[in-house]
């Protein structure tokens, strides 16, 4: 199978609306619809403070996503050539790093609004799915961050961006439905019964860092990174172990709040 989605949803004069762009936007709208759900059975939460909370997370995910990029992935060429890092309709956002922009952006929710941090956690990791399949289905129009080769009847061929031409591994897909759909079912379940403060925000950390870290088992590693041990661990790898330790010890501390 050979996918060939033009990158560019349609054209406004000059300007060029890429599907990548929209697919942040189906996240944001998706997340702030799924929200306003959420508040009508959560005391203390109502339309304005989803409003204010999407507002929140947006500038997180951009920022902390491109510099998370930057950093982890790309340093030495983004030193050489800094006025790049500013252009982030080229791609190359970092889930963890997005992940870390989130947090800060809620740390400051939450002290604006007098919430404990978890609590605002806990609200929020429900809603991400949405935002994390709609971007994965975003890089497979965009043909990037494609799989290993294979011979499964599952491969595909991305002719845009792969010059070799080899059948690869949809690892987007296979992402867009694990931490899209499954992680959406999952946590959506699990946060519609009550909860000891800070279980959901784990189980949302344990789970993506799982899926995430069986995927790039099947997902081609960076080029410029390559394996960073025993020909296997990628860097996508070593970011998702914390954040499954991390999951678990939120999941089953001992809580007395």
């Amino acid at each position: 199978m050979r996918p060939d989605i033009d990158p560019v949803a349609f054209s406004i004069g000059p300007v060029d609306v890429h599907w990548y762009g929209l697919m942040y936007l189906v996240g944001f709208a998706g997340g702030y619809w799924l929200g306003l759900r959420r508040s009508a059975s959560i005391p203390g939460w109502g339309k304005e403070q989803v409003s204010d909370l999407v507002f929140y997370i947006a500038i997180g995910v951009i920022a902390g996503g491109r510099i998370g990029y930057v950093l982890f992935y790309k340093a030495a060429y983004y030193l050489s050539n800094p006025v790049e890092m500013f252009y982030i309709w080229q791609g190359g956002m970092s889930f963890h790093g997005g992940l870390l922009g989130v947090l800060v952006a809620l740390l400051l929710f939450a002290r604006r609004t007098h919430k404990t941090f978890l609590d605002v956690t806990d609200f929020v990791a429900p809603l991400v799915p949405i935002g994390l399949g709609a971007g994965r289905i975003g890089n497979f129009i965009n043909q990037e961050l494609w799989g290993r080769v294979t011979d499964s009847p599952l491969g595909m061929v991305f002719p845009r961006t792969d010059p070799t031409l080899a059948t690869r591994h949809p690892s987007m897909l296979y992402e867009a439905f694990l931490e899209g759909l499954v992680m959406f079912i999952v946590l959506w379940w699990f946060s519609s019964g009550t909860r000891r403060r800070g279980a959901v925000s784990g189980l949302f950390l344990a789970c993506y860092g799982v899926f995430r870290f069986l995927v790039e088992f099947v997902r081609e590693p960076d080029a410029h990174l390559g394996y960073l041990a025993w020909d296997w661990v990628t860097m996508g790898q070593v970011l998702s172990v914390p954040m499954i330790g991390f999951g678990i010890w939120l999941m089953t501390r001992d809580c007395r709040d």
